[in-house]
């Protein structure tokens, strides 16, 4: 396995970059940070319209939620992969495909941390928002919605774990992301399939780790902050 490493390292790490499309390890953080953040304002969108009393808001935006979170990735992935050149008129590549089928998904559990974090303030912030003379509007924006982010950061940031993990889905649509990459190795070495794709899982494993041990110790700053703020009041 160490043989593997040494010989393949930067396969496994950036892909056949400079040579060609950027892919491994970076392919797989950067496609999980690029989906997430443009989920981001939709997840809010949908999460602000699950917790609307205005049906038009409230109906679409409960039906994609339940839709999107009930159906799995891979579907989603092969419906951006058939539909999207059509929608557009041209052919698209496989990382901005894995992107868009990404986005979709990753916007509707991140509504329901973001909803759930909304709904877990106290009643009376929105009320004291709205007795200051803001609207509706500002006061989600200036009160609740900073509040409600902060509160469920750990949440979005173990979202992001999960979405480094789903990455490797885009290997049945060639996106050269880390698994792809090991494919490619294991398709020249033949003989040591056992060893590569070990060395993928303890990879994947190390990674999470790290990004499940940064998660730990925000939800930590968190809590100590929570018990200040309850120790001064």
């Amino acid at each position: 396995m160490l043989d593997i490493i040494f010989d393949n390292w930067l396969l496994l790490l950036v892909g056949q970059y400079p040579n060609g499309a950027i892919g491994g390890l970076a392919a797989t953080v950067g496609l999980a940070l690029m989906s997430l953040a443009l989920a981001f304002p939709l997840g809010i969108a949908l999460a602000l319209g699950r917790i609307s009393s205005i049906r038009i808001f409230y109906w679409p935006s409960t039906a994609v939620v339940y839709i999107v979170r009930g159906l799995p990735l891979i579907m989603f992935i092969f419906w951006a992969y058939f539909f999207v050149p059509i929608l557009i008129g041209r052919p698209v590549g496989g990382a901005a495909t894995m992107v868009t089928a990404l986005v979709i998904y990753e916007s509707a559990y991140l509504a329901e941390i973001i909803r759930s974090g909304i709904q877990a303030l106290p009643a009376g912030q929105l009320e004291a928002g709205r007795s200051l003379g803001l609207s509706y509007t500002r006061t989600m924006r200036r009160v609740i919605l900073p509040q409600a982010l902060y509160n469920t950061l750990p949440s979005m940031l173990s979202q992001f774990i999960s979405t480094v993990k789903e990455t490797s889905l885009g290997f049945v649509i060639s996106v050269h992301e880390l698994t792809f990459a090991a494919a490619q190795i294991n398709n020249i070495l033949l003989t040591k399939p056992f060893e590569v794709f070990s060395l993928l899982a303890l990879t994947y494993f190390t990674l999470n780790l790290i990004l499940g041990g940064f998660v730990k110790l925000i939800e930590n700053r968190i809590q100590i902050k929570r018990t200040s703020a309850i120790q001064v009041a």
